[in-house]
């Protein structure tokens, strides 16, 4: 099986250009312009990265919530929302949390010398940001001294920029408000639960709205595959799919309505993007080790799949006879399922890698 020397659905964020970067961070970031197959889909990616004492700045998004899963290190997240309802808590390695669009917010490095690493995922293909250090330098002196009841004279010094610096630095200690709380709705435990299937090939921790009710457009799988599963043939009805891998290698076919299919390679860092009930399948490649660890996002807050061997069950075997040009009886020895599996249990050899997605 060949794989696309390029391919349209795949973007390599970990290899792509920062937009932005200092000795406190950077960030990259799959959106339209450099990833086109996004166009209308509503969906994007960012990776960041803040090294120690670095604070992504204070922000919020016009146009789409957040989806953040931490992939390295710790963060203080402050956030705060309509009717000046205020939040405070951290996240480590394998949590995530939730903001809504337009609420302000922040994620700060709690080390001085360790770097923190987060996946963002986006509801939509170009967000629009405004820092609350820009939104200041748009007012004059003379308004910002009225909304702090504070005279003009006080904030002489003060030199205010419409420009987003993006990432800042931490000059003192981490300081944690006095409403701080590691138990707060926006925040969740991913790695931390049980997960939601655990077999012999696979381990799966969902984020979505049944388990997380602060989600309202999106959703995140966090999926483990052992080298002898592999990710069922499927589609998501009214779903798209945005994924990040963190480890291993893998790779998928997805099929598009020409008849079409593109088949590509995987690596760490790597983000795809699969359009709403497209049918593709995950596999994981020996190259890249004995698992991959994928995080799948998706643009609804339950997502929802029809994977290849409930059509066993769900389509008469004369009509699936017919489909594949086979005879009843071979039909008849075709394992089917009527639950969710996600994962099977490969009982062939994986065809060899002939090209690796550029």
């Amino acid at each position: 099986m060949a794989a696309a020397p390029n391919s349209k659905h795949v973007f390599h964020l970990k290899d792509s250009e920062p937009f932005f970067r200092s000795d406190y961070g950077s960030m990259q970031r799959a959106f339209v312009d450099s990833f086109p197959i996004l166009k209308g889909r509503n969906m994007s990616m960012k990776r960041l990265i803040l090294e120690g004492k670095g604070i992504r700045e204070p922000h919020w998004h016009a146009n789409t919530p957040e989806l953040t899963y931490c992939l390295k290190g710790s963060a203080l997240v402050n956030i705060t929302d309509t009717h000046s309802k205020f939040s405070s808590f951290t996240v480590s390695e394998g949590q995530m949390f939730y903001v809504d669009s337009g609420s302000l917010h922040h994620i700060e490095n709690v080390s001085d010398t360790e770097p923190a690493e987060f996946i963002i995922c986006f509801r939509s293909e170009k967000p629009e940001d405004f820092s609350l250090g820009a939104s200041f330098g748009a007012m004059t002196h003379a308004v910002l001294g009225n909304t702090w009841n504070v005279p003009t004279e006080a904030l002489d010094h003060v030199n205010l920029s419409t420009e987003d610096r993006h990432i800042i630095p931490r000059n003192g200690p981490v300081e944690y408000p006095k409403f701080h709380s590691e138990k707060d709705p926006h925040k969740f435990d991913a790695e931390g639960t049980a997960p939601n299937l655990k077999g012999e090939v696979v381990e799966v921790h969902q984020a979505k709205q049944s388990f997380w009710p602060a989600l309202t457009q999106l959703a995140m799988y966090s999926i483990r595959v052992e080298d002898k599963g592999m990710r069922e043939p499927h589609w998501h009805p009214i779903t798209a799919e945005m994924g990040y891998v963190h480890e291993g290698m893998a790779r998928m076919t997805i099929l598009d309505p020409d008849g079409s299919t593109d088949t590509y390679t995987l690596k760490p860092g790597d983000t795809y993007y699969i359009p709403p009930a497209y049918p593709h399948q995950i596999e994981v490649l020996p190259e890249g080790g004995d698992h991959i660890h994928f995080c799948i996002f998706f643009d609804q807050p339950m997502p929802q799949d029809i994977g290849f061997k409930s059509t066993i069950v769900g389509v008469p075997h004369e009509t699936m006879a017919s489909t594949l040009g086979i005879s009843r009886q071979e039909v008849d020895k075709l394992e089917g399922t009527d639950g969710t599996p996600l994962v099977v249990k490969r009982v062939n050899s994986v065809d060899p890698v002939k090209d690796w997605t550029e």
